[in-house]
């Protein structure tokens, strides 16, 4: 690629997992001890304060193959820093969403799942309720996680898009509620964590304190812009003041809408392309220029432009705000890309019982 990105080759807690349905009624098939397993299919869902997503996958080799997927922005979240609950509208939205799911994992004939709830519902005074009602109306068995598994799982999902090298990396996902940052030590096959950090500012609940999306001119969107900047920082600081100046060269990988959506725009893509994002080294001055050009435009611009649309026209920008606060805390030349996390996280340990 001329623009100087380049690719990288492609590389649970069981206890947690919910069966769905029962086993087949002679129980394992006879031969070699993975052949019942080879003939399962395992399901993992995602729900965040912006996305509802969903995986089904059965095993192949020494990892999994993908035969379903499900991915509806749900905005779960939406009015939650404000009223301190999850709105009857958002249930709705996400509510249908969820029914589309055990549709599938019905269809697919699922027999194992795992199916997780992060920062909404664990910050909304009703996320029990909701859990709840998610149970008695699709049958699916929500479990809200803490925000370190929540870090583990998206490392553990993505982790194989790290760049080879000798220094430490800083994994980042940016969620709608919140972002989590985690430096991890990757010459092990599975990554040891050395620290992490989970901050309370998402694409959603940072749009939303800041009213960023109502600035109406230049200097209403750099004045909104740099507030955003400095309430990220401000939230990064107790991670900041632990960090150490690293021995090798500093990587750093990301995965969320987020730098999937900014890598697209940085491509020129005229639709997503996962095949073309996922696993991406986009230089980090790239990914600056992108993000600052985005805070500069209205709704409206935004929104004209391809990967971005009227569905991320809002909340882009604060991903742009989080990205550009990482990359001052962690100066890396360069930065991955993974349209991977929680979900493939969740498939490795229910297929593969990977630790982490």
């Amino acid at each position: 690629m001329g623009d100087g990105s380049a690719r990288m080759p492609r590389g649970g807690r069981v206890a947690d997992a919910r069966p769905v349905g029962p086993p087949a009624a002679n129980g394992p098939a006879k031969g070699p001890a993975n052949r019942w397993n080879d003939a399962r299919h395992y399901a993992a869902l995602d729900l965040g304060t912006n996305n509802c997503r969903l995986l089904i996958a059965r095993p192949q080799g020494g990892g999994f193959a993908v035969i379903d997927a499900f991915s509806r922005i749900v905005r779960l979240g939406e009015g939650l820093a404000t009223t301190g609950r999850l709105s009857d509208a958002a249930i709705e939205r996400t509510l249908a969403a969820l029914r589309v799911c055990a549709d599938k994992l019905k269809r697919r004939n699922v027999t194992l799942a795992r199916s997780v709830a992060t920062q909404a519902c664990r910050q909304a005074s009703n996320g029990g309720a909701f859990i709840e009602r998610v149970y008695r109306e699709t049958g699916i068995a929500l479990d809200i996680i803490t925000a370190e598994e929540e870090a583990r799982l998206a490392v553990l999902g993505c982790h194989a898009l790290l760049e080879p090298g000798d220094g430490p990396a800083l994994v980042f996902d940016i969620g709608g509620g919140s972002t989590e940052l985690v430096l991890v030590d990757s010459h092990a096959p599975i990554p040891h964590i050395l620290d992490w950090h989970s901050a309370p500012w998402g694409v959603v609940s940072l749009s939303e304190a800041t009213g960023q999306s109502k600035a109406v001119d230049a200097d209403a969107r750099a004045a909104a812009y740099a507030d955003m900047r400095a309430r990220v920082r401000d939230s990064f600081a107790p991670f900041v003041a632990r960090l150490r100046t690293p021995k090798g060269t500093r990587r750093l990988l990301g995965t969320s809408g987020t730098v999937t959506t900014l890598a697209s725009v940085h491509l020129g893509l005229a639709s997503y392309d996962r095949s073309a994002v996922d696993g991406l080294i986009v230089p980090s001055a790239a990914m600056r220029a992108v993000s600052a050009r985005i805070a500069a435009m209205s709704v409206k611009e935004r929104a004209q432009v391809p990967c971005i649309g009227n569905e991320r026209a809002d909340l882009v920008v604060a991903g742009c705000a989080i990205l550009e606060t990482i990359l001052d805390i962690w100066p890396a030349e360069r930065l991955g890309i993974a349209d991977r996390g929680i979900r493939e996280g969740i498939l490795r340990r229910l297929i593969g019982g990977a630790p982490l």
